[in-house]
């Protein structure tokens, strides 16, 4: 796994006035945590992260970052994002959370799951792929943690899906997913589901009609008996 190499500064000030001065001077406020140390105050250039975003997007990096203070190198380690927020409206990053890691002990992160090929079901039968899982949580040392999993869809039918288990991992790398969950599935066509709907219908149909039938019959029965106890009536006036 490539190492990027990030400066950032240290940030004295806290708050969120502060905050919104260190954005309003195409900075970007953020924390690292870990590293058996207090969470450190950070800021880091817009401009060089936003080269790195679009560099390297969707892919699972360990940022080497390089503390600075007033100028000054006084740090450097591995570390790995955490979280990112958002500006609501304009998606801008407003905020990031670093932890430190250690490059020779396991850690669990989320590694973005892309799809391969054309699934047959689309091409050939006119089905939908449904992408249901985009992350898997693996486990890992850092240097083993893949850029991407891909799932290969071409060989996939109607109704075929790509479970957990079915994920070739690189060598290294586990998950504590529940192997029987569906990555991606190709769902039947809208036609094959009113076809299927209308063959339902059919056969419903004869049971209906033995239905009807059956309370015809019975409303002949309670007539029948009606029309029995009126004679009965007429004979006892007799």
């Amino acid at each position: 796994m490539e190492q990027i190499n990030f400066d950032v500064q240290i940030r004295k000030t806290t708050g969120s006035a502060r905050s919104r001065q260190v954005r309003r001077e195409n900075l970007i406020p953020g924390i690292v945590y870990g590293g058996n140390a207090k969470p450190t105050t950070i800021q880091a250039d817009r401009k060089a992260y936003d080269r790195i975003y679009r560099q390297h997007a969707g892919e699972s990096l360990i940022y080497h970052l390089n503390l600075v203070d007033e100028g000054k190198k006084i740090s450097d380690f591995p570390a790995i994002i955490k979280d990112i927020q958002l500006h609501p409206v304009t998606d801008e990053v407003i905020h990031i959370d670093f932890s430190r890691i250690s490059l020779d002990k396991e850690i669990e992160i989320n590694v973005k799951v892309i799809t391969k090929g054309e699934a047959v079901g689309v091409k050939r039968d006119g089905g939908t792929l449904e992408h249901l899982m985009w992350e898997l949580d693996i486990i890992c040392l850092p240097t083993n943690i893949p850029h991407h999993l891909e799932a290969d869809v071409t060989n996939l039918g109607v109704h075929d899906s790509i479970h957990v288990k079915d994920l070739v991992l690189p060598q290294g790398v586990r998950t504590k997913h529940d192997p029987e969950s569906v990555v991606v599935t190709v769902a039947g066509s809208m036609r094959e589901e009113v076809a299927t709907s209308a063959a339902e219908g059919e056969a419903a149909g004869p049971e209906l009609e033995v239905l009807k039938e059956k309370k015809k019959e019975e409303g002949t029965d309670a007539a029948g008996a009606k029309k029995t106890d009126g004679a009965k009536k007429d004979d006892a006036k007799k």
